[in-house]
C-alpha cells in the first residue's frame, strides 16, 4: 500500500451510516448473550492497556493471558510501586474508552485507512506477547477482520467496519465498570484494578471507579460528537 492511501483522507460517510454504526455496536454491547462473545474484544483493549503502559514507563512486560470468560492477566516486572505501576494498573479499564476516543478523532479527520492499519499493527504487537493458545486465537482473529477489510473490500465497507469498532469500544469501554462496581458491591473482585490502585496511592476504590465512569462516559460523549460531525 503507497503512504498517500494510508496517509490520505477518504470521504466522509453518509451520516446514516454512522448511526447504523453505532446501532450495530449497540446490538453486540447491550444483550447479555451477545455481550458474553463481543466481550473478548473489549478485553483485549484493556489487557493491551496494561502492557503498552507498562512498557512506556520502563517496565518489563513478560506475557498477556486472555481466557475464554472474557477476563485477562497482564504480568510485568519492575519497581512494584510509584508511578509506574499506578499508570499500568490504570490502564486497563480506561484503554478501551481512549482507544476509542483515538479513533473517532481519525474518523472526525477521514482518515479511515489509517486507523485500521494502526489497530492491525496493535494487535500485531500484542500478539507477540500473548501466552496461551485462547488470546492468540482471539488476537489473530480479531486482526485478521481489520486485514481483510483493510485489503480486500470497497471504501465503503471499509468506513462501515471502522465506524462500528470505533462504536464499538466507546460503548463497550462503559459496561466492564458497571460490572465491576456491580461486582464490588456484592463482595467480589476483592484484587481489581480499583482495588490495586487503592493499595498503591492509599485512594479508596470508589473513587478509582468514578475515574473509570468519567473516562468512559467523557469519552463516548465526546467521541460520539466526532463520530457524528457534531
Amino acid at each position: 500500500m503507497a503512504s498517500t492511501d494510508l496517509f490520505g483522507t477518504q470521504p466522509a460517510p453518509d451520516v446514516w451510516l454512522v448511526v447504523v454504526a453505532a446501532v450495530a455496536a449497540l446490538a453486540v454491547t447491550a444483550p447479555r448473550a451477545v455481550w458474553r462473545i463481543s466481550r473478548n474484544a473489549i478485553t483485549i483493549a484493556h489487557e493491551g492497556g496494561h502492557g503498552l503502559i507498562a512498557l512506556v514507563t520502563g517496565r518489563r512486560l513478560d506475557g498477556i493471558r486472555l481466557h475464554s470468560d472474557t477476563s485477562g492477566l497482564t504480568v510485568s516486572r519492575g519497581k512494584p510501586t510509584g508511578l509506574g505501576m499506578i499508570l499500568t494498573a490504570a490502564a486497563g479499564y480506561t484503554a478501551p474508552s481512549l482507544l476509542g476516543l483515538g479513533g473517532a478523532w481519525l474518523l472526525a479527520a477521514h482518515r479511515v485507512t489509517l486507523l485500521l492499519w494502526v489497530a492491525t499493527a496493535l494487535l500485531i504487537a500484542m500478539l507477540v506477547m500473548i501466552r496461551n493458545a485462547y488470546g492468540a486465537l482471539t488476537v489473530i482473529v480479531t486482526g485478521a477482520a481489520f486485514l481483510l477489510v483493510s485489503w480486500f473490500t470497497e471504501p465503503d465497507v471499509q468506513s462501515a467496519f471502522a465506524y462500528s469498532a470505533v462504536w464499538f469500544l466507546l460503548l463497550g469501554g462503559v459496561r466492564p465498570v458497571f460490572e465491576l462496581q456491580a461486582k464490588r458491591r456484592h463482595g467480589g473482585a476483592a484484587d481489581s484494578d480499583a482495588d490495586q490502585l487503592s493499595r498503591l496511592t492509599h485512594v479508596p476504590a470508589p473513587l478509582w471507579l468514578f475515574l473509570f465512569h468519567a473516562v468512559s462516559l467523557c469519552s463516548l460523549i465526546g467521541g460520539g460528537r466526532w463520530l457524528l460531525g457534531l
